[in-house]
């Protein structure tokens, strides 16, 4: 199994149809407007912020504040979800590297909000097993099904599933 990526974390909540083509290396993220806000948010926001710090070469943290709060630029709470897994999938990762008592925040630059993000031992048990079924579907021959959600039609993946 290769590294898991804190996207790949995102994805699988997300669409596990996203998951593996990602995991396949068909990335079709470059051309989506979607995608381009979001990189443009990131970029204009917390300019005073060492920001995009890859570790181990597998997550890539937005910045960390005061060495102990890491956090994560989103344009919007649309997959709210994806985004807390995701940086917790941070937090689980640190942790293993021996970085204790770290939180996380999720900021929302666009809404003027942020969410706190901690890390339970319930996470870390659930992290395990997203990263069990991670692999199951990266190593899966056919692509899963299509989700047929309201987020399908923003998706960059989205002339392939329905076109």
């Amino acid at each position: 199994m290769r590294k898991v990526t804190g996207i790949m974390i995102y994805y699988y909540f997300v669409c596990k149809r996203k998951l593996w083509y990602f995991s396949n290396d068909i990335q079709m993220e470059n051309e989506n407007e979607d995608v381009i806000i979001g990189k443009l948010v990131d970029e204009t926001s917390y300019e005073r912020q060492k920001k995009h710090i890859l570790i181990d070469e597998t997550i890539n943290v937005d910045f960390i504040k005061d060495y102990k709060v890491l956090h994560e630029i989103k344009k919007s709470k649309s997959i709210e979800e994806a985004s807390i897994w995701q940086l917790k999938y941070y937090l689980y990762y640190l942790k293993k590297l021996g970085l204790e008592d770290m939180i996380g925040e999720i900021d929302y630059p666009l809404l003027r909000k942020r969410e706190k993000v901690c890390l339970s031992k319930d996470d870390i048990d659930e992290l395990e097993k997203i990263l069990k079924n991670i692999a199951g579907i990266e190593s899966q021959k056919k692509v899963p099904e299509k989700i047929d959600s309201k987020i399908c039609k923003k998706c960059a993946y989205y002339e392939l599933c329905y076109i």
